[in-house]
């Protein structure tokens, strides 16, 4: 049978295991990928092309950045790629009905979650700060209402307590290869019917806000851990320490009676550990990162520091 001819959208690092995939699988061929305009980054500020566009064009690929994608001379363009169905996968902007119709088997959507819980921009974090049990990665047809429609198929994957949502991004990365290789293939060859989403089961995965990053001590333990790890993959977290902030990387749940001090503090360091009262359970330490310093050990924070009496967010 003929290559089904793909349109392809993406733009961080997460979309282009999606695009390794469907260039490595003989059944497809990429007529085109469109991906975000270059944005400044880094500490100068210089544009910088997306780490889809960067891939597509080492490849070779036809590649267009609109600033819209509802510009009429981009859908003019696509048009003369005539694309059989169009693949998105964290692409960044909303797409119109005009566009959908463009493709004879639609738009489809790769989203890093088991819809339909945690529709929205982040589910991945979403899933970690919530201390979800698994997740997943599911491939939906593309409609109006925002991640809303029928399910392909999915992969599952289960979560403990330590994985961090970076750590999960590329578990699901690379599972989003399955699901364009084996499920899209059988839903253009009509061999596979999606299924409606259960409208019960949703919830909505809001975007990490900067204002969400600042630790609350007298939450419990397990809360702060999840959204430390949940965090890894976004803005980060911090706390306060005699004024000056301190970014907090990596922590452990353990098992040891609370104390009577109030949360945020420091209970014992050095041998023992930097363990830290909350409003529920003491939370070890592993990682952390002083104003305008690397990050470091808690052990190496602990020699450096007099914590007697500290108290974080104090």
């Amino acid at each position: 049978m003929s290559k089904v001819r793909v349109c392809f959208l993406g733009t961080p690092e997460f979309a282009v295991q999606s695009l390794k995939s469907l260039l490595a699988d003989d059944h497809y061929e990429i007529v085109g990928v469109v991906t975000q305009p270059d944005r400044p980054a880094g500490r100068k500020m210089q544009l910088t092309p997306s780490a889809v566009k960067t891939f597509a064009l080492e490849k070779g690929l036809r590649v267009v950045s609109p600033e819209s994608a509802k510009d009429e001379a981009f859908l003019a363009e696509l048009v003369e790629w005539q694309a059989e169905v169009a693949v998105v996968v964290a692409y960044g902007q909303i797409l119109t009905q005009k566009f959908m119709d463009l493709f004879p088997y639609g738009a489809v959507n790769i989203h890093g979650s088991l819809l339909p819980r945690w529709r929205g921009a982040a589910p991945i974090q979403r899933a970690v700060e919530m201390g979800d049990k698994e997740t997943g990665i599911t491939l939906q047809k593309i409609v109006k209402a925002l991640d809303a429609g029928d399910v392909i198929g999915s992969r599952k994957v289960l979560l403990d307590d330590e994985i961090t949502a970076m750590e999960l991004h590329d578990k699901l990365a690379l599972l989003s290869g399955e699901l364009l290789h084996v499920e899209l293939m059988d839903y253009v060859r009509g061999n596979l019917a999606p299924v409606p989403q259960d409208p019960a089961g949703v919830t909505h995965a809001k975007k990490l806000d900067k204002a969400e990053s600042v630790l609350d001590w007298s939450q419990s333990a397990r809360t702060i851990h999840n959204k430390i790890r949940a965090f890894t993959m976004g803005p980060g977290v911090f706390t306060t320490l005699a004024g000056k902030k301190v970014k907090i990387h990596r922590t452990r749940l353990t098992t040891e009676k609370s104390s009577s001090l109030k949360p945020g503090a420091i209970v014992n360091s050095g041998d023992k550990g930097l363990k830290v009262q909350t409003g529920e359970g003491l939370l070890e330490i592993l990682e952390l990162q002083p104003e305008s310093r690397n990050k470091i050990t808690a052990t190496e924070f602990a020699k450096g520091h007099n914590l007697e009496n500290a108290i974080f967010g104090g």
